[in-house]
């Protein structure tokens, strides 16, 4: 059976697509360009924002334009929180969050039928109260591999749908994930990511004293040879005792994304965020203080409900405090279902957007700064693919370098001497 996947949203829901695809295979199906003919569809959808959810549903209508019989199945965070809206959208089988080997085994036995069919809810819409170990990492011609450590959330930012559609927190077992990386380094991957909706929760729901630091050092003693890069890291798990060990690491890339969402304290607080910026500019120093010229990452919402013209400016000084060497810069994005949906104070659409553009100016102007300091340098880099003549990868601080070569580069990790920059892309040739 040809099956065609399309996927929405996080690293998480990448990652369970890998492991969907990783079991097609398994069962001896074969892959099809979503764009196009198929006898089946996945869609793995995402609910993060309210565009996140009309993606989503587009991606569901196109399915039908290609082949009308197809089954088309539908999963994910968007199915998980609104199973009824997806139902009216014609589709076949809607599996959630969980259960994703069950979903599987439906869409084959509505496959196999090739009749018309009524609509189907299979595996659990709620989300389990266990972690679901799914046969997943990476895929052939990869460099990279993701390895889900932890599901779920409990936070419960003001602005955040995903603690409603991913459930309590839910985390692989140490030795689990030790195995688990030891068998993607001896697959050939050079670099595991760990990723999970929450990574800073892992071990909450063990009990067994063991938290984020203790799983990041098994994962890098099991795979020595193999960079490890980490998913986003709450403030909070940032302290003396993590870097301390975590320096010591000699295969952790020093690359932390940080996440921070407002500068200011007053929206931070609206935000329902566990930190205030004293604690956020903590962890930065602490990074810096441990580590040589790491690459810290964050991600920021510009015009959340409530903030005024003196808030946002507060927030643009407190980046350059910071001084990221990237960012991921949002819109605030009503999000029906949360608290912030119904809160007063809605920033326009045209003053949020002006907010995010400022934000993004000064994102570049630290950027450039990040980069210029390594002109001249030899940096490690772990090549992926060749592009317009040259071989591109990432360094250890996820800085993007290209060089050019007469052999092949892929999944090959060499010394770049850094001529100069291309945009956000350091350029240099082989050492």
């Amino acid at each position: 059976m040809k099956v065609a996947i399309y996927t929405l949203g996080c690293k998480v829901n990448q990652y369970e697509t890998q492991a969907i695809e990783t079991e097609l295979r398994r069962r001896g199906h074969s892959l099809a360009p979503f764009e196009g003919p198929a006898e089946a569809y996945i869609i793995n959808t995402c609910t993060v924002t309210a565009v996140s959810d009309h993606k989503s549903r587009q991606a569901i209508r196109r399915c039908r334009k290609w082949n009308p019989a197809a089954v088309v199945g539908v999963c994910g965070c968007y199915a998980q929180t609104d199973p009824q809206a997806v139902s009216q959208l014609g589709v076949d089988l809607i599996a959630g969050t969980a259960g994703r080997m069950g979903f599987l085994d439906d869409l084959e036995r509505l496959a196999e039928e090739r009749e018309p069919r009524p609509m189907v809810t299979v595996g659990n819409i709620m989300s389990t109260r266990e972690f679901e170990e799914l046969p997943a990492g990476g895929l052939e011609g990869r460099t990279r591999a993701m390895l889900k450590v932890e599901d779920g959330c409990v936070n419960f930012c003001s602005y955040c749908i995903i603690p409603y559609a991913r459930g309590p927190v839910r985390s692989l077992p140490l030795d689990h994930a030790a195995a688990e990386a030891r068998r993607l380094a001896d697959l050939g991957y050079k670099e595991l990511v760990v990723t999970g909706i929450e990574i800073s929760s892992w071990g909450q729901d063990l009990k067994d004293g063991t938290g984020p630091i203790d799983l990041i050092e098994a994962v890098c003693a099991a795979a020595p040879g193999c960079r490890v890069r980490l998913g986003s890291l709450e403030p909070r798990t940032v302290t003396e005792d993590f870097c301390r060990r975590a320096s010591g690491l000699h295969n952790l890339c020093p690359h932390f994304h940080l996440s921070m969402q407002s500068g200011c304290d007053a929206t931070l607080k609206r935000m329902n965020r566990k930190y205030d910026t004293a604690r956020y500019l903590e962890s930065v120093e602490l990074l810096r203080r441990w580590f040589d010229r790491p690459g810290i990452t964050t991600d920021l919402i510009a015009g959340f409900p409530g903030e005024t013209e003196e808030e946002f400016a507060a927030t643009l000084d407190f980046l350059r405090q910071c001084a990221f060497t990237s960012m991921h810069i949002f819109p605030y994005s009503v999000r029906p279902g949360t608290p912030a949906a119904g809160m007063e104070g809605q920033v326009p659409k045209a003053v949020k957007e002006e907010r995010a553009r400022r934000a993004a100016a000064v994102a570049e102007e630290m950027r450039g700064d990040y980069l210029r300091g390594f002109l001249g340098e030899t940096l490690p880099v772990l090549f992926e693919e060749e592009k317009n003549g040259l071989w591109r990868g990432h360094a250890p601080n996820y800085v993007e370098v290209r060089a050019s070569a007469g052999h092949d580069l892929h999944n090959v990790e060499a010394d770049v001497h850094i001529m100069h920059i291309d945009g956000e892309i350091l350029v240099g040739e082989l050492a």
